[in-house]
């Protein structure tokens, strides 16, 4: 795919990487910095990094997984040895470990928490020593990920993915300063993933984009739901976004949809069926029914295409969890290769221009 995208990359880029951040845990390795939330908050530009740590080397022939547990009352993080042997174990994914016998991914091969990283002017960014959200809970026993931030008057509300032998759910957390945390727990029940929650109200409500995952019948991609106080959601509809190649295995909320003259903006993931590369589009949404799509990008936006993007711990993937829209240009903060953080930006005009009427698209 060698196509100019609307998107044009930091030189600068990648702007956050793990050698950048200490680890949480003693002994393990940060082996990724990626699918950041992002926030403008006390004139800096704030990241919640979704950090990804693995445990120290096992013996010859055995591998370490990290996993959740309660001891004496107290969550905390332990490691156990497999052996690579054990015909019980498949250790074919890099990112997983599934179990034969029950057919379900049982351990991941890391663990992962919320880290913010700082920065004044956007680019170069600072990465605190501790997490912001960590994993505390059984629903949350392999991580915490991906989070997106929405600010709602003077409340930040946060919903990451929590992961768990239960499967992967949405939580929801808050802050008023970036200091101090309220966590409010699960909002959506296992697999209802790439939440994306409006920063208004429409028509009194508060409207969500999320991706539910169908096992029999239907394909993954963004749905719509309502909610009278971000905790409560129902009136589940599918949106009707036209499908293309390169979203035609499945596509996802990306970044916290962005308020405009025109309508809401859109910037959402997909993946192709050939190769599950990851890209980015655009959908513009009526501003007063989120449920009517005015346009969309029939090409990418931005696609796998820098050796960070392509070249990782999950190579060919560009995939956004946040933006904001300053002076007419939109800042696309996005992980690359599942690995590191990098930024893209493109004049909202020309975003604009591109997309087309679905009528239009047949």
């Amino acid at each position: 795919m060698n196509k100019e995208t609307l998107f044009i990359r930091k030189k600068e880029n990648p702007l956050v990487t793990p050698d950048m951040v200490t680890p949480w845990q003693k002994g393990f390795q940060v082996v990724c910095t990626f699918n950041a939330g992002v926030a403008q908050y006390g004139g800096e530009v704030l990241l919640l990094l979704r950090v990804a740590e693995k445990p120290p080397e096992a013996p010859e022939g055995f591998v370490n997984v990290p996993e959740l547990i309660r001891e004496n009352g107290q969550w905390r993080v332990a490691v156990r040895t497999l052996s690579l042997s054990d015909p019980r174990y498949d250790f074919s994914d890099p990112r997983k470990i599934l179990d034969r016998e029950k057919d379900n991914y049982v351990f991941l091969t890391s663990i992962s928490h919320l880290r913010l990283a700082r920065s004044r002017d956007g680019v170069h960014f600072t990465v605190d020593e501790a997490p912001f959200i960590a994993p505390d809970c059984a629903m949350e026993a392999f991580g915490t990920e991906d989070a997106r931030i929405t600010q709602i008057g003077d409340t930040y509300f946060i919903n990451y993915t929590a992961v768990s032998s239960h499967g992967i759910t949405t939580a929801l957390a808050e802050t008023k300063d970036f200091i101090s945390v309220r966590k409010h727990g699960l909002i959506f029940q296992t697999e209802a993933r790439d939440v994306c929650i409006f920063p208004q109200k429409i028509q009194g409500k508060y409207w969500a984009l999320t991706r539910p995952v169908p096992r029999q019948i239907g394909e993954a991609k963004i749905w719509l739901a309502a909610s009278p106080d971000l905790l409560h959601w129902g009136e589940f509809q599918p949106l009707n976004l036209p499908r293309f190649s390169w979203d035609g295995a499945r596509n996802g909320g990306g970044a916290v949809p962005l308020l405009t003259e025109k309508g809401w903006l859109v910037l959402y993931h997909g993946a192709d069926r050939a190769s599950n590369r990851y890209s980015m589009g655009a959908a513009l949404l009526a501003k007063d029914d989120p449920s009517h799509v005015l346009a969309v990008s029939p090409e990418p936006v931005l696609y796998a295409e820098a050796d960070y993007e392509v070249i990782g711990f999950y190579p060919n993937v560009v995939f956004s969890c946040g933006a904001f829209l300053r002076e007419h240009e939109v800042h696309m903060y996005y992980g690359a290769a599942d690995r590191v953080m990098a930024l893209a930006q493109a004049r909202l005009e020309v975003i604009l221009s591109a997309l087309r009427s679905p009528e239009l698209l047949g």
